[in-house]
């Protein structure tokens, strides 16, 4: 039986230059692990992320910060809840406009004066999907292994009305279109995870449906403290301390993999960033001080296929994230700062 719930579906935003990408998402090195994380759109492990209420009422504001944090008991982040202007997640509750948010890290690209998460509807499951969203997850059900026998037309057609409106590629994008499998975290349908959202039975033409999920399950807890994704245990994705103007030899050792780096500038300048070798690599640059903002990024700007950032640093701490530009790819390269 459909119902306003069951329709109640929420959307990616996706950047402009990601639009005609062919979607890519990191493949887990414990099968058991069920959740999916879009490749290089994590923030740096243990960042601490500023968010902003742009509206809404004392009542909306204060059922977010009750429980949008329950992601953070697992995954090593902090959410500091500020009025700062510059705040890198801007929230919003405009009814008019369902709940979205952009995915991890490309929030970083939006202007400071528009909304990058939006809850236009309120309620536990929905505020922890949407910041499931926020710190890097996908939809569970657009897992290749979910198995659901999708009725394309009655699903496009209940989602072209109320409160979606959606295009039938919107829909296509956000319900219908699956992942490829040697991409992905984990191969296994996870019914009981957040990222999931109720379908009724007349969305499928085998009479499959599923309940809507309210709190995180035991999978996406697992996931989002893994060492793919924000480990706060040794033996995860780590830090390495690099000195300028000494180079570094590395790999991505496994698909999927992100190196992060930090290095102090202590005088002000003129600074090349970049790797060596034949792999091909994508770059990531935040700072100063800071793990969420974000100075630039490059893929190609160096000889070959590797990444070049040049850029006037102020004196601080930085952090450079370095991965291989596939998502089922390894390989060895070199990284060198130079002041």
């Amino acid at each position: 039986m459909k119902g306003k719930q069951a329709r109640k579906i929420c959307y990616d935003r996706i950047l402009p230059n990601d639009m005609f990408k062919v979607r890519q998402i990191r493949r887990m090195r414990n099968q058991t692990d069920r959740a999916i994380s879009l490749i290089g759109k994590q923030w740096p492990n243990g960042s601490t992320i500023s968010i902003r209420f742009m509206d809404g009422t004392e009542e909306q504001q204060a059922l977010v910060k009750k429980y949008a944090p329950e992601w953070t008991e697992h995954a090593n982040l902090t959410f500091d809840f500020t009025d700062d202007p510059t705040a890198v997640i801007r929230v919003t509750f405009d009814s008019s406009d369902g709940a979205w948010s952009y995915v991890g890290t490309d929030n970083l690209n939006i202007p400071l004066h528009a909304a990058t998460l939006n809850l236009g509807w309120q309620d536990q499951g929905v505020i922890l999907h949407e910041f499931g969203h926020m710190i890097g997850l996908s939809h569970e059900h657009q897992n290749p292994s979910e198995g659901i026998q999708w009725d394309e037309q009655a699903v496009i057609a209940d989602l072209a009305g109320p409160p979606n409106f959606w295009t039938e590629a919107q829909t296509r994008h956000n319900v219908l279109d699956k992942y490829t499998l040697d991409q992905i975290h984990g191969t296994e349908f996870d019914p009981k995870s957040v990222m999931l959202y109720a379908f009724p039975a007349s969305w499928t033409t085998n009479g499959f449906s599923t309940s809507s999920n309210e709190t995180l399950s035991d999978l996406d807890k697992a996931f989002v403290q893994a060492e793919a994704m924000y480990p706060r245990e040794e033996g995860g994705d780590t830090t390495v301390s690099l000195d300028i103007a000494s180079a570094m030899q590395a790999d991505i050792a496994a698909p999927g993999e992100i190196d992060t780096y930090q290095f102090q500038v202590a005088t002000p300048g003129k600074y090349i960033m970049m790797t060596l070798g034949t792999s091909d690599m994508y770059m990531t640059l935040f700072g100063p001080d800071s793990t969420t903002t974000k100075i630039a990024e490059n893929d190609d700007g160096g000889g070959g296929r590797n990444a070049q950032i040049t850029a006037e640093l102020l004196p601080g701490n930085y952090l450079l994230q370095i991965r291989h530009y596939s998502a089922d790819q390894t390989g060895n390269y070199q990284v060198i700062v130079a002041g």
